[in-house]
């Protein structure tokens, strides 16, 4: 994802500099006009806007917070903003707000709806949150890596917890179909006779697109590893504990995640999550 969003800025005419924990990966992007840095605080030194888009709560807080003098953190200068687009919990995103605040320097979230094709074809939406002149002043890079944007409050943290709402709307489509599926499957239908109808019905891109992959079971490569599918509806639960918010079908959804992930689906797509229906329907 983060590559894919890099070209897209760079294919915008922006000045940009990468990072990234595998140098190897950030080559590519070299050969497209980035430099590359040989740490977080170099990426930021010297800019604007500082974006990361990394896989998790630890990756993040290790690049931005913990890297001792290396730390992205270190390397922002004043008045510049970091640009969150990870999935992360509301938690960690208003630690980042207390900590960039406490330095003088700037903070939104931008969390990402997409995967990665929709990276590449800039045909992501973004939700943003935080204060008015910080968003407004990233709205140039946001309209270079997506197809729309969603303001959803001055305190970016809200943008993150959007981001775990649609996610567990998408892992409880996925648990939908997978349940569907298996329903059809058992009774000897057409599983793409199936999807036919659910798309003439729903019209819907992510029955559509995710429907097609489980009815090829083509979940490798994943476009969305399963084990952050997990990850996600954990911090949905996280969040909704937080606020005394009951979520019973995404404890459900979770332990359909750690069943796959016992069965060594981990980095399958997270769409795998249907094997698990079929599985128990003695398929």
């Amino acid at each position: 994802m983060g590559a894919a969003m890099a070209l897209n800025l760079i294919r915008a005419g922006h000045d940009v500099i990468v990072y990234n924990r595998t140098r190897a990966k950030a080559e590519p992007l070299a050969k497209a006009g980035a430099r590359v840095a040989d740490s977080p605080a170099g990426a930021a030194r010297g800019c604007q806007v500082v974006i990361t888009m990394l896989a998790n709560d630890q990756a993040l807080r290790e690049i931005v917070l913990e890297d001792g003098q290396n730390a992205a953190i270190h390397g922002t200068e004043r008045d510049a903003v970091h640009m969150s687009s990870s999935t992360i919990s509301v938690a960690l995103s208003k630690q980042l707000a207390a900590e960039h605040a406490a330095r003088a320097q700037g903070y939104i979230a931008t969390p990402v709806l997409g995967r990665p094709d929709s990276a590449a074809e800039k045909k992501l939406w973004i939700v943003t949150a935080g204060p008015q002149q910080n968003v407004e002043r990233c709205r140039p890079l946001m309209e270079a890596l997506g197809r729309g944007i969603s303001i959803v409050g001055d305190q970016a943290w809200r943008a993150n917890l959007v981001k775990l709402g649609m996610n567990f709307l998408l892992a409880s489509v996925l648990e939908a179909l997978g349940e569907a599926f298996a329903l059809v499957h058992k009774s000897e239908v057409d599983e793409h006779q199936f999807l036919d109808i659910v798309n003439a019905i729903f019209g819907s891109p992510p029955y559509a697109n995710y429907g097609r992959i489980i009815a090829d079971k083509k979940f490798e490569p994943a476009g969305f590893r399963l084990k952050l599918g997990l990850k996600d509806v954990n911090l949905a639960l996280e969040a909704a504990g937080d606020s005394a918010v009951p979520m019973p079908f995404a404890s459900v959804i979770r332990d359909r995640y750690l069943a796959a992930i016992a069965h060594g689906r981990g980095d399958a797509d997270w769409s795998a999550i249907t094997e698990e229906a079929a599985k128990a329907a003695g398929l």
